[in-house]
């Protein structure tokens, strides 16, 4: 079975660059100096180029040490080579345990493709900042790439999992050699949406890429990875029922379109072209914004069809079934209706028939950004387990169909 997921299908679901002429660097005038690299980089991957300390922020309590992080990374989408990225990095307090601490390397979800969207410039959003202050309360140090693109030189690669997963890996290296003794190299990968397919993404290049990094375990929420040639169809969406625009935007500014396609300027209607101009400067919110004031959808927002969208597009969010280094722990919210659990059954599904071992937990009730919080507990479960020795649950005979989102539950922190 082969299915192709229509790029407008991934902006519905989840709520560029054209031809190398087109090609903007993000917003970095905006940002400080610490953001511009002048010098000669180095030829490897994963060099910790400087830090200075990360404003504080007040989810971070558990946090000893906050660093803003500039490190080196490998362009993997338009093959530039070394270039800087940026990102944060969480110490626990106290004194580092024999050996250090443990380290978690966060991938964010959806922030935007301009520089002034990196989550060290911008802050963390509260949902995330609580996330990972859990993660330090445990005893694991915190490191958080920006993403290539996302506060150094851009564009973006929005959703170009390979991309982002050296962005992860990166982090990890650059994070471990920094602070020998204090971090120690027993790695757990977690990611949210855009971040569930960097994480994946990450695990999957790991063996050939960062060979040296000791991957414990892999944890996607809010899953966006999608595999063609997994053992579960999808249903096609009603083509016309419109959905928001502004994540194929972003795709239209952040790699999506091949070296020999069109402009993104010709794919999109004159009422949408000033959000191409706002996906450069500006962060998701402010294209949320223009979206509904000017009752924008993939009906009327392209020149071109859906079917000829996907054509034209890279099916970025693609993956091919394979063996992962480590286990998985997969996260679902019943009511998400940004990535429906049905896709995120699929995904399950593919990871399992590919022979992973895949813990997949389904939470009734909760929506695609409560699920960053609510999957924790099992998750620090999943990842006690792993670090014991001891086998995890892999129920992959046992998976079902989970239906259509339900409806969201009431009192769950940032369940909306």
């Amino acid at each position: 079975m082969r299915y192709a997921l229509a790029p407008l299908v991934i902006a519905t679901l989840l709520a560029a660059c054209a031809a190398p002429s087109t090609r903007t660097g993000s917003a970095s005038g905006q940002l400080s100096p610490f953001y511009t690299w002048q010098q000669a980089l180095p030829e490897q991957p994963g060099v910790m180029l400087r830090t200075e300390p990360q404003p504080a922020q007040p989810e971070f309590t558990a946090a000893g040490e906050m660093q803003r992080i500039l490190y080196t990374s490998d362009d993997a989408r338009w093959g530039e080579g070394i270039l800087p990225v940026s990102g944060t990095l969480y110490l626990p307090k106290g004194a580092p345990p024999a050996g250090g601490w443990p380290l978690v390397a966060w991938a964010h979800g959806t922030l935007g493709g301009a520089g002034v969207c990196a989550p060290s410039w911008a802050l963390h959003k509260p949902r995330d900042a609580t996330y990972l202050n859990r993660w330090l309360e445990q005893g694991f140090a915190v490191v958080a790439t920006d993403y290539q693109g996302l506060g150094g030189p851009g564009p973006h690669p929005y959703l170009i999992w390979e991309a982002e997963g050296r962005s992860v890996l990166d982090s990890v290296r650059a994070a471990l050699a920094a602070h020998p003794g204090r971090i120690r190299n027993d790695v757990v990968i977690t990611g949210q949406s855009q971040g569930s397919g960097s994480s994946l993404g990450a695990s999957r290049i790991a063996t050939e890429y960062a060979p040296e990094l000791r991957i414990r375990g892999t944890i996607a929420t809010g899953v966006v990875t999608s595999f063609p040639d997994g053992p579960v169809t999808l249903a096609a969406p009603d083509p016309k029922r419109g959905g928001p625009i502004r994540y194929t935007v972003l795709r239209l500014i952040g790699g999506s379109i091949p070296e020999d396609g069109p402009s993104a300027e010709s794919l999109l209607a004159e009422p949408a072209k000033p959000m191409l101009a706002m996906a450069r400067t500006a962060c998701s919110d402010a294209l949320r914004d223009f979206e509904r004031a000017n009752k924008l959808d993939s009906n009327n927002a392209f020149t071109v069809s859906s079917s000829e969208l996907t054509k034209l597009l890279l099916p970025v969010t693609d993956m091919d079934q394979a063996r992962l280094p480590a286990p998985i722990f997969l996260g679902t919210g019943l009511a998400d209706r940004t990535l429906p659990p049905q896709r995120q059954y699929a995904a399950a599904a593919a990871l399992c028939s590919a022979g992973n071992t895949v813990e997949w937990k389904t939470y009734p009730g909760v929506t695609h950004n409560g699920i960053v919080n609510v999957a924790f507990d099992d998750e620090l479960a999943f990842v006690r387990r792993l670090q014991a020795g001891q086998t995890v649950q892999a129920p992959c005979s046992n998976l079902k169909d989970p239906g259509p989102p339900g409806q969201a539950a009431t009192g769950i922190p940032f369940n909306d």
